[in-house]
């Protein structure tokens, strides 16, 4: 008897949920960054545990949405909710019920009928077991978890427990992708991902939000390596010298780390080559919310 079914990690921006993803899968399908709203798309990762193939749906982080794109990320991250089969609410053990949390455990009233919404509390390891159980106790008085995880997604602790709880309470029924598929994307959007991460890493304050990475070429070699060919979009001509750096040296630092970590990722040689171009309104643009996965629509 197999199962297969969705599963929705929803949480505030940085609550830890693309690193539960990815420890949950056992590779790394989702951007994982110390700056907040860097999950755009809902990025599916594929686990297996026992006869179950579990489906993360990565969601972006929940926020008061200012702009175009924030609004069309918390459309998604509602939207991939309410798609699932189960949700796991993740929080940080060390914030607490913030105003962010209360909002999210208010829009979980409709979202939550008819599924199993988990509780997860992250980040365990920065608070004392008493603060804990009061958190526990308080969350659980807000709203009717079927199930709580104490976790710390960055460590792995409580991870198995809540993955094997997930395995049985999704939907009896085939797998829905082959066995060894850790993503839905295509390899051209997670390579994108990739390089955009080390972009947010190196630079500070707004910019990480107002550009983006899109892999314009792909070309496989006979020697068995790829050349990949990406252009970073930004919106003036100031943010384009900021990714460039002086001489050249935060796109050289940023090619260097990506093309790495794409070459452990693939398991062999790439040649990544990066371009940074001008594109004033690419934020106003619904041809960049489809390559995002996101809808132009959500936005307005």
């Amino acid at each position: 008897m197999t199962r297969a079914g969705f599963v929705a990690l929803i949480g505030e921006p940085n609550a830890g949920k693309s690193t539960l993803l990815n420890r949950m899968v056992g590779a790394k399908v989702s951007i994982v960054t110390h700056k907040v709203q860097t999950t755009r798309a809902r990025i599916r990762g594929v686990a297996m545990q026992d006869d179950s193939q579990i489906v993360f749906v990565d969601t972006p982080g929940l926020f008061q949405p200012r702009r175009r794109l924030d609004r069309a990320m918390v459309a998604a991250a509602w939207g991939g909710a309410a798609d699932a089969d189960v949700v796991v609410l993740l929080i940080e053990a060390h914030r607490g019920v913030t105003e962010g949390v209360e909002r999210i455990l208010e829009g979980l009233t409709d979202i939550g009928k008819g599924r199993k919404v988990a509780l997860a509390i992250n980040k365990i390891d920065r608070v004392q077991s008493e603060v804990l159980l009061a958190l526990t106790k308080d969350m659980n008085e807000r709203y009717t978890f079927a199930e709580t995880f104490m976790i710390s997604a960055e460590k792995g602790h409580g991870v198995q427990a809540l993955r094997e709880w997930l395995a049985k309470e999704i939907p009896e029924g085939p797998w829905l992708y082959p066995e060894d598929q850790i993503a839905d994307l295509p390899m051209r959007m997670i390579a994108a991902e990739m390089t955009r991460e080390k972009l947010t890493l190196r630079l500070h304050q707004e910019l990480p939000y107002q550009m983006t990475v899109e892999t314009e070429n792909w070309e496989e070699r006979k020697d068995g390596s790829a050349r990949i060919d990406q252009v970073i979009y930004v919106i003036r001509d100031g943010h384009k010298g900021i990714v460039l750096g002086h001489k050249g040296e935060t796109i050289k630092a940023v090619s260097k780390a990506a093309r790495e970590e794409l070459n452990e990722f693939l398991g062999r040689k790439v040649h990544l080559f990066l371009q940074v171009k001008v594109r004033p309104n690419w934020l106003d643009d619904a041809e960049r919310y489809s390559e995002m996965g996101l809808d132009f629509k959500d936005g307005a």
